[in-house]
C-alpha cells in the first residue's frame, strides 16, 4: 500500500514538473503607441498593471494562440552587463510590429526597463 501511495505522489509530481518550460532567446524594446495590437485591437484593458507586456516573434506567436500567455523573463547577458537580478512577469498582447522581428520577444519600455540596469540598452539575452 505504501508503495502505491509513493508511486501516485511521484506521478503527480512528474506531471506538475512537466507544465513548466524554459528557453533562451533575445529581447529588445519598442516605443508607444502600443495600440492597435493583433490580440485585442485598441482595448485599453488588454495591458497588465505596470505595462509589463510584450510582442512576440513568429516562433512564439502560434497563429495568435500566444495572446494572453504569460512569461517570466530573466536577463542573462548583454553588452556592458546590463542585467538586473531577478525576473519580470509579462503578458503577450501583440505580434512583433516589425518584419523581420529584431528579437524573440519585443518588450514594452516599462517591461524592458524593469529587467535592465541602463535605460539606453536596446537588446539582451533572456
Amino acid at each position: 500500500m505504501v508503495l502505491l501511495v509513493i508511486a501516485m505522489v511521484f506521478s503527480l509530481l512528474c506531471k506538475e514538473i512537466s507544465l513548466v518550460n524554459g528557453d533562451i532567446g533575445t529581447a529588445t524594446s519598442y516605443n508607444p503607441p502600443y495600440t492597435p495590437t493583433k490580440c485585442n485591437g485598441n482595448r485599453a484593458d488588454q495591458f497588465p498593471p505596470g505595462n509589463l507586456f510584450v510582442a512576440v516573434s513568429e516562433g512564439l506567436w502560434d497563429n495568435g494562440a500566444a495572446c494572453g500567455r504569460r512569461y517570466r523573463l530573466r536577463c542573462l547577458s548583454g553588452y556592458n552587463k546590463p542585467c538586473k537580478d531577478g525576473t519580470v512577469d509579462v503578458r503577450v498582447v501583440d505580434f512583433c510590429p516589425r518584419r523581420p522581428c529584431p528579437a524573440t520577444i519585443v518588450m514594452s519600455n516599462d517591461a524592458f526597463g524593469s529587467d535592465m540596469k541602463y535605460a539606453n540598452i536596446k537588446s539582451s539575452s533572456v
